[in-house]
């Protein structure tokens, strides 16, 4: 894996998590679970560089992030995955082990405790500096139709520990 500067990457990344999507992955005790996502924004604040996740607190993923110290964002950048995120994007952690069904490639992190997949182009590790939960009367009418079932997402702000290509 070659390293990278946090921002180096940061438009392919972005465009290519809008077009094919991306593996958000974290890990808790012995449990991992990893989702599709295909929202998400790379940054800075609070004096570091942050890669920002949002997950419905209906999700399972959700139920780890809340106890999650860290997380890895995977991210593809042609449609070489699309099933697999497709997969990952369809059903629940709760009832089917996606790295199995999927035959995903667990890699240990670099700089957190959390794989990343195997296969994908571009790989964020990130340490969990803030959880910030969406409130349906701080959200613009414009949004509504993103929550019909009042899902709503929390947002997690991760600092970037590591950033890396595959070679």
């Amino acid at each position: 894996m070659k390293q990278l500067a946090w921002n180096a990457k940061m438009k392919e990344a972005v465009d290519a998590m809008i077009e094919h999507g991306a593996f958000l992955t974290t890990k808790v005790g012995d449990e991992q679970n990893t989702m599709a996502i295909g929202w998400g924004s790379i940054g800075y604040c609070w004096g570091k560089p942050v890669f920002t996740v949002v997950v419905r607190n209906s999700r399972h993923t959700f139920q780890l992030m809340e106890k999650a110290e860290e997380f890895t964002v995977s991210i593809p950048f042609s449609d070489a995955m699309k099933k697999e995120i497709e997969f990952c994007g369809t059903k629940s952690g709760k009832d089917v082990n996606k790295f199995e069904a999927c035959n995903l490639a667990a890699i240990d992190g670099q700089a957190v405790k959390v794989p990343v997949i195997g296969g994908c182009d571009l790989y964020y590790e990130c340490r969990i500096l803030a959880k910030l939960r969406l409130e349906p009367e701080n959200l613009h009418e414009s949004c509504d139709e993103w929550y019909p079932k009042k899902d709503y997402h929390t947002f997690y702000v991760g600092e970037i520990m590591a950033c890396y290509e595959k070679e």
